[in-house]
């Protein structure tokens, strides 16, 4: 039984699933209270699937790229959670899951771009080719204003909250996934480990370590000197 727990963009959630099958999936949707609604849909999501922490094998966290303060959230939580039940903890690129949602929904059939907030008007951003009925990442990701991304990036149909916000992308249909689905993470996870990837030995592979995916410094900042007063 796998937990997947994702806080990379304004959908905080949480899925169990047996193998490829999702059990349950319970998400809220608040940009600033991951910490406050993480636990509730945890718990929801293990009552829902009939079993308890102490049923879990493996948690799948996303680790973005996103915001820092919901990224730490979901994967303290994953790491927690794995150190008291000595179970493995997977980091998935949080884009990865909404690639898969694109084409299990056959929303994409070809090349496509997810992209989401990234807020300071950008968004962050990946480029996917579907292949053998599954999304693969051709490149990113990245982190940019969606107007500097170039004309060919642009001009691929986008999923995810990007192409809502800026009209420099073209989204792909008004039915285009927008924030991640726990269920598709903990998918794109299982499929990984049912191949058996292990992680860190795959280039560019799907399984990453349970660490944040940040693609620029925070905003916070170590202060620096006290300025001397004359």
């Amino acid at each position: 039984m796998l937990l997947a727990l994702d806080t990379a963009t304004g959908s905080i959630g949480a899925a169990v699933l047996d193998g490829d099958q999702v059990l349950s999936e319970v998400t809220f949707q608040d940009s600033r209270r991951h910490g406050e609604l993480l636990a509730p849909a945890m718990e929801q999501a293990l009552t829902a699937a009939g079993g308890t922490v102490a049923d879990l094998t493996a948690v799948a966290v996303g680790v973005g790229p996103g915001p820092f303060t919901g990224l730490r959230v979901g994967i303290v939580t994953g790491l927690v959670l794995g150190e008291l039940r000595g179970i493995p903890v997977h980091g998935i690129c949080s884009l990865d899951a909404l690639a898969e949602q694109a084409v299990r929904d056959g929303v994409v059939d070809g090349p496509f771009l997810v992209a989401t907030d990234a807020r300071r008007k950008e968004v962050y951003w990946a480029e996917y080719a579907v292949e053998q009925g599954r999304p693969r990442r051709a490149s990113g990701p990245g982190v940019a204003h969606a107007v500097d991304l170039p004309e060919s990036t642009r001009a691929l149909p986008a999923v995810g909250r990007g192409p809502l916000l800026y009209d420099a992308l073209t989204r792909a249909g008004v039915d285009a996934p927008v924030d991640v689905h726990p269920g598709m993470l903990g998918a794109v996870a299982h499929r990984a480990l049912a191949a058996g990837e292990v992680p860190g030995e795959v280039p560019d592979g799907i399984l990453l370590a349970p660490e944040p995916l940040y693609l620029r410094r925070p905003d916070a900042a170590v202060p620096g000197p006290p300025k001397v007063v004359p």
